[in-house]
């Protein structure tokens, strides 16, 4: 060995130790518990700088009066979360090993959804939470825009399990306008009073031209078009309706749970409503921002939801599954019967074909070119939802999405 190499792996071997090791990056619950064990409310670095103020002191101050421990995470969608996020709960627990809610809120985007779950000292007995969350009227009007809102309320049903204090309303402030039935403020009444002034005069004035109009109306040529076409459907709003209702089927799931001496019917309805449901939960958790995949979540979590009520399961609309379930029957092609709802069944029984669910298609001689089109058009080996029509054409879609 020359002097030169020799001194080379002298200095090599002499520097090496210093090195510093790259450890890996602990897993979401292991930073989340870690960060707990210093602060009770969490919140990611990357949401640090965005997060207001006002939002963590309402948040903490419902911390502090809940009367039992409480631990807040605050975290950005990530693909853990679609994997594993409805066990986050539950597996922050097992690292903490501390009596107490533990609540995970995570945004998409604007929207922000919690799981949360509530864990009891031995001995200690209780209402459940989800049996709480479910008995709320108030808990599906809340704006979902701010994490505080949601996060406020569901310590506020924990205290409510926990000890069986009253839950109190919800502040105006936190309700959605969309979705609740507040009442109008005096400026709400007086602008109401001036547009039903103003829409009496505009229908008096219609119906005088109207009536002016007909009376020299001449017979016109019918066109082709009797209907403007359906616009697009849009992937995030199926999306949040597949959230809404998998929220709807848990607790419909949680106040037949909390039944006694269920009988043999009810025992089979919960086994088919959880096979849905945990089929729903798959399909959001797998591939999140696929239109067909929350199309076919939202129809399991819908039909989850009846079976735990007791009802019987209805099929999709096959040519809209986002519609309402299909309680008619019309003859498609090769003489096959499919059911379909009101609507689409009315344009069938017109001679037309509904516009139905389309989605993205590749097209053309190399692929580049992308148009929409009907989604049963797709290759059904490619898709059990297209293959199954969500379940219009056979009830076997849960076994089928579990098997992939």
């Amino acid at each position: 060995m020359s002097a030169r190499l020799f001194c080379a792996v002298v200095a090599a071997l002499t520097f090496l130790p210093v090195l510093p090791a790259q450890a890996d990056t602990p897993e979401l619950p292991d930073r989340i518990a870690a960060a707990w064990r210093t602060d009770h409310l969490s919140v990611d670095e990357r949401l640090r700088a965005t997060m207001p103020t006002s939002e963590l002191t309402r948040i903490r101050t419902a911390m502090r009066t809940a009367g039992l421990p409480v631990y807040v995470a605050l975290v950005p969608q990530s693909p853990y979360l679609r994997a594993s996020g409805y066990d986050l709960p539950t597996l922050l627990h097992a690292r903490i090993g501390e009596p107490g809610v533990y609540i995970v809120a995570v945004v998409y985007d604007t929207y922000w959804s919690d799981r949360a779950e509530l864990f009891r000292p031995a001995g200690l007995r209780g209402r459940d939470l989800a049996g709480v969350r479910s008995d709320d009227k108030q808990d599906s009007d809340l704006v979902d825009e701010r994490p505080a809102p949601q996060i406020v309320r569901t310590i506020q049903q924990a205290s409510t399990a926990y000890d069986g204090r009253p839950l109190p309303q919800v502040p105006a402030a936190d309700l959605d306008p969309r979705r609740s039935d507040g009442g109008l403020s005096v400026t709400d009444k007086e602008d109401r009073s001036a547009y039903v002034g103003l829409g009496a005069g505009a229908v008096i004035g219609f119906a005088l031209v109207l009536f002016l109009g007909l009376r020299r109306r001449r017979p016109a040529k019918r066109t082709k078009r009797q209907r403007a076409d359906e616009p697009p459907i849009e992937a995030w709003d199926v999306e949040l309706k597949a959230d809404d209702k998998i929220k709807q089927a848990e607790r419909a799931l949680a106040r037949l749970d909390e039944r006694n001496n269920k009988s043999t019917k009810q025992l089979d309805q919960r086994d088919d409503a959880y096979r849905r449901l945990d089929a729903a939960r798959r399909l959001r958790a797998d591939q999140p921002e696929d239109l067909l995949a929350a199309a076919g979540a939202l129809v399991l979590a819908r039909q989850a939801e009846r079976v735990a009520s007791g009802a019987a399961v209805q099929p999709p609309c096959f040519f809209n599954p986002t519609h309402n379930p299909g309680t008619a029957t019309v003859d498609w092609a090769d003489e096959v019967e499919v059911p379909a709802c009101q609507s689409c069944a009315s344009v069938i029984r017109r001679g037309r074909t509904p516009t139905g669910l389309r989605v993205w298609s590749k097209s053309g001689l190399l692929g580049h070119d992308r148009k929409q089109v009907p989604y049963w058009t797709l290759d059904p080996e490619d898709n059990p939802m297209v293959a199954t029509g969500f379940g219009a054409l056979s009830d076997d879609l849960p076994e089928r999405i579990a098997v992939r």
